[in-house]
């Protein structure tokens, strides 16, 4: 097993007890809700007569169902109107911290609690969402958990969890122009497999690794669930600690020095020991895309899809399943595949950065014809922000739609959605079937940067074409 890893570090210092099962009892640090699998939750706790333990340890905000068009109140949707109301109920007699719409806090709730200096290194975080993974690139062991779970949590600050096995991934050599951190995780997942990493925390490290701003790091351990990992973290640095200086819930002046000494003290050990090591080569990494209905079929921009054959016998019945789903045969380049609908957003994707990449791809560009293409701020505070740079003026000018922040089609639990056989160019994190809102629908994920110059070209095409 192993030993003298943050990983390590961390569960230990969170440890309440070893249950008979085995399990440890772990203490959650911060605990983030959502509209969508809060409400029954909640609804447990009122059965049992329990209250939530410890409410200034758990923070709300609203982000799937939310409307990135028309924001009104009531929603036109119904139920996606319920489930705010229900938000809002359960916050407010709770006693609990909630960013709703117009707070100025509102957004994601994988963006907004790194940019609010929640979300610290040595932290033990959980959310009754996938993709809780992202807060790893602090260094904290955050983790995805079901509705039931956020029941637990709520009632004990505690969670029942098997230890899981480490892998240190190492990431060195400089990025080639116009590959992205989106590239890397998805080379890593294609690499390894979507099952990969079952039973596993990844730490993610080398020199490419370290030299990532903390948005290109979250974007990284936001897709550690993609690759089946239940967890992934950096160690946290300098980089990180420059991040969160002087942001709200960090801490501040001679606290914020005593911090970043104990940050320092749980970064894995020169010599600790790994389950596994799996080292990749940067300038092996091109733009990448994926061709079919999981995160792990994806290729090089450049590369035909692959054929039967490359795959293992037990492997083969989804890879055909993926053939027909996707309309695309083996052999065929990606290259060209003509698109339909190009989205820009996501808790993977919708940061400040990554609408700045893509913003240089549009600028002086326009959408194609017949292409409907739009993008999504993360929150409220990088919309903002991001308005403030004119970028806004950018997408609009290149006629890209400019929306309110939202999870929006990363998995359409809101009006945004593919209609019929619709192809997306998506910057999310997920292509399974369904996924955007259309059961029939077809998505490849790609870049910021990718899907940009996929709404200019009307079909998937190679950025390093601009930046070569």
């Amino acid at each position: 097993m192993s030993k003298g890893t943050l990983f390590d570090k961390v569960w230990d210092l969170h440890t309440v007890t070893t249950l008979p099962s085995g399990q440890t009892q772990l203490f959650i640090g911060l605990h983030l809700i959502h509209e969508v699998t809060s409400p029954q939750a909640f609804a447990m706790l009122r059965d049992r007569n329990l209250q939530v333990m410890f409410p200034e340890r758990t923070v709300a905000t609203v982000d799937h169902i939310v409307p990135t068009e028309n924001q009104a109140r009531p929603f036109a949707d119904n139920l996606a109107e319920d489930m705010i109301v229900a938000l809002e109920s359960n916050t407010q007699t709770n006693g609990i911290r909630f960013f709703n719409v117009g707070s100025g806090g509102q957004g994601i709730v994988h963006v907004i609690a790194p940019e609010q200096g929640l979300t610290q290194p040595g932290m033990t975080i959980a959310c009754g969402d996938s993709h809780t993974s992202t807060h790893g690139a602090f260094g904290a062991i955050a983790f995805g958990i079901g509705t039931s779970q956020v029941r637990d949590v709520l009632a004990s600050q505690t969670l029942s969890l098997e230890k899981l096995k480490v892998r240190r991934i190492e990431v060195n050599g400089t990025l080639a122009p116009g590959v992205y951190a989106k590239d890397v995780i998805l080379h890593i997942i294609r690499t390894l497999g979507a099952k990969g990493g079952a039973g596993y925390a990844y730490e993610y490290a080398g020199s490419t690794i370290e030299a990532m701003s903390m948005e290109e790091r979250m974007t990284i351990c936001n897709m550690s669930i993609e690759g089946g990992a239940r967890c992934g973290y950096v160690n946290p640095d300098p980089i990180t600690y420059e991040y969160l200086k002087g942001r709200e819930f960090s801490p501040q002046g001679d606290e914020f020095n005593q911090a970043i000494n104990w940050w320092e003290s749980l970064r894995s050990n020169a010599d600790a020991q790994y389950d596994d090591v799996v080292i990749f080569d940067a300038q092996e990494i091109a733009p990448t895309v994926t061709w079919g209905i999981s995160p792990d079929q994806a290729i090089g921009v450049d590369e035909a899809v692959p054929r039967l054959t490359s795959f293992t016998p037990d492997e083969q019945p989804l890879i055909e399943e993926a053939y027909t789903y996707m309309d695309l045969a083996p052999g065929q380049p990606m290259l060209g595949t003509p698109i339909d609908v190009c989205f820009i957003g996501s808790c993977t994707n919708g940061r400040l950065s990554d609408l700045r990449e893509a913003a240089k791809v549009a600028q002086g560009r326009h959408v194609a014809a017949g292409i409907k293409a739009f993008v999504v701020s993360g929150s409220e505070q990088v919309k903002q922000q991001a308005e403030a740079e004119g970028l806004d003026k950018i997408f609009v000018k290149a006629g890209f739609e400019w929306r309110e922040p939202g999870c929006s089609m990363c998995l359409a639990m809101n009006p945004d959605k593919l209609q019929g056989r619709q192809i997306s160019a998506s910057s999310s994190n997920r292509n399974f079937k369904g996924r955007q809102g259309s059961s029939s629908g077809r998505t490849l994920l790609m870049s910021p940067a990718m899907v940009a110059l996929a709404a200019v070209n009307g079909q998937v095409s190679d950025v390093r074409s601009l930046v070569n």
